[in-house]
C-alpha cells in the first residue's frame, strides 16, 4: 500500500521539519538523492548527509549512521532499498526523529507500522523535493514552468 498522507499533513510536515537527515545521500550530482538534498538546502533546510562512504556531501559533514548525528533531527529521508528501511526506522526512533519519509518507490509496511507505533509520522512512496515544490511553489526550479517548454501550440510557425 502506498502512502495516503493528505496535502495538509504534508504541508505541515514540510513547514515544521527543518532539519533533515538524508540516509543514502550520494555525492554524485546525477543521483536523485543529490538533486533532492540540494533543492532542500537551497530552500533553507538543514540537510545532514548519512552515508558511510563519504566524509562530506554538498558541503555538509556526512555521518556513517543516524545515531552518529550530534544534533536533533526532525525528519529522516530514506534513499535506500525498501528492505533496508526497518533498520533505518529503528534508528530514527532511537534518535527521536519526528518523521520517517520514504522516497518514491520505497515502500515497507512493517517499517511504517514500527515508526507509527513509536509515535513518528510516516510518509511513504513520495519525494520530499517534489512535494515541497508542489506545495510551496518551487516547480520553476531548474527548468520547469519556465515557458521554454509548453504543451500549447505556437500561433506562428518558426520556419
Amino acid at each position: 500500500m502506498a502512502d495516503d498522507t493528505d496535502i495538509n499533513t504534508l504541508r505541515r510536515i514540510l513547514r515544521e521539519c527543518r532539519t533533515i537527515a538524508v540516509v543514502g545521500l550520494s555525492a554524485n550530482w546525477y543521483r536523485p538523492s543529490y538533486f533532492a538534498a540540494k533543492y532542500m538546502l537551497d530552500h533553507g533546510y538543514t540537510v545532514i548527509p548519512v552515508n558511510p562512504t563519504y566524509q562530506e556531501v554538498l558541503g555538509q559533514k556526512c555521518y556513517p549512521s543516524l545515531k552518529d548525528i550530534p544534533v536533533p533531527v526532525d525528519m529522516v529521508d530514506c534513499f535506500r532499498r525498501s528492505e533496508d528501511i526497518p533498520a533505518i526506522a529503528e534508528e530514527a526512533v532511537g534518535i527521536g526523529a519526528k518523521v520517517l519519509w520514504m522516497q518514491l518507490g520505497v515502500i515497507n509496511e512493517a517499517a511504517r507500522r514500527q515508526a507509527l507505533g513509536a509515535g513518528l509520522e510516516v510518509v511513504m512512496d513520495r519525494c520530499v523535493k517534489i512535494e515541497h515544490a508542489r506545495l510551496f511553489g518551487g516547480l520553476n526550479w531548474i527548468g520547469v514552468n519556465t515557458k521554454v517548454i509548453s504543451s500549447k501550440r505556437p500561433r506562428w510557425l518558426p520556419y
